[in-house]
């Protein structure tokens, strides 16, 4: 049954001009079909580097807006449109509003999980890989808010040691991440490495051997000497970590690290997003001007582009 779905994925991608993008955490099936696997952002920016019209986010909605402003000449597709990201969700761009309006002249850092509106009330994006970069680079008088994700906040505040003003939005897939967890896979697996998401909260980070974004614990993998990891972040990346290291070892800090949102998406809805061109991801002008203006601002600091690499792809 599968063959026949992905043969007819392949198919209609080449009728529609389309490019399949699958982030990290999305299930095996969907990682092996896609043109391109990888963070949300380094996958919206390879895309746009595509000669593709049709770009089909296996995803959340923030990805694919993050596609559709970087993209405005193509047309994005969400397979399922009730993929959201919760943290994303717990900020709103009226909530931002009033909190520059509390702390007048702050520049405002927004991770780039994200809403659009949100983005666009911001100074500068950043991703989990180079927030740590970014904010060092803000002049040292600066006030500086940080949204919406408190614990990468807490991770960028302990690097550069520059004070912050925080929102309490936080992952729930990763806050299901214990200590106990942490230690009772290291009893499980010892010498393991621990490869932990900044994500995650204090007392987890404090007891991880790395602190890694996703595409910087697929290099690390890659490049280790070490054999055996303990990934404490969703799941769904150690399909990628497996197929890139056959000679490694990787184990889920817990089975509870599951994103429900990221699961969403099955080959099924890929095809129907391709035969019924749904569901379109767009983003009101003005908003996606002012969201890519963030962007912007960061690739001028850190030019180098973020990770994604090439897929399955469906044939």
């Amino acid at each position: 049954m599968n063959e026949q779905l992905i043969k007819k994925i392949g198919q209609l991608k080449a009728e529609r001009n389309a490019v399949i993008l699958a982030h990290n955490y999305q299930p095996g099936e969907i990682q092996d079909i896609a043109d391109f696997t990888g963070d949300s952002l380094a996958l919206s920016i390879k895309a746009a580097a595509t000669d593709a019209e049709v770009i089909v986010f296996c995803g959340v909605k923030f990805m694919a807006e993050t596609a559709a402003i970087l993209s405005p000449g193509k047309t994005v597709l969400l397979p399922d449109k009730n993929a959201g990201c919760p943290m994303a969700d717990m900020m709103t761009g009226e909530q931002l509003r009033e909190l520059k309006r509390k702390h007048p002249g702050a520049l405002v850092v927004c991770y780039v999980n994200s809403s659009a509106e949100v983005k666009a009330e911001s100074d500068y994006c950043c991703t989990s890989a180079n927030a740590v970069e970014v904010v060092e680079s803000l002049p040292k008088d600066s006030k500086i808010i940080f949204v919406p994700d408190q614990h990468l906040g807490r991770f960028v505040i302990e690097k550069t040691g520059r004070e912050m003003i925080l929102w309490p939005g936080y992952c729930p897939t990763h806050a299901f991440i214990t200590e106990d967890d942490i230690e009772k896979a290291r009893e499980a697996h010892p010498g393991a490495i621990v490869m932990a998401h900044p994500e995650c909260n204090e007392p987890v980070k404090a007891i991880s051997d790395k602190l890694l974004s996703t595409g910087q614990m697929l290099k690390f993998a890659k490049q280790s000497d070490a054999k055996r990891f303990i990934i404490a972040t969703e799941t769904g990346i150690i399909h990628t970590l497996k197929k890139e290291n056959p000679d490694k070892e990787f184990y889920p800090v817990t089975t509870r690290a599951i994103c429900p949102n990221m699961k969403r998406i099955t080959l099924d809805k890929v095809l129907w997003s391709l035969e019924d061109m749904h569901y379109k991801i767009t983003v009101p002008a003005d908003i996606a001007a002012r969201a890519k203006n963030a962007l912007e601002k960061m690739v001028a600091i850190l030019p180098a582009s973020p990770d994604a690499s090439r897929g399955g792809s469906a044939k």
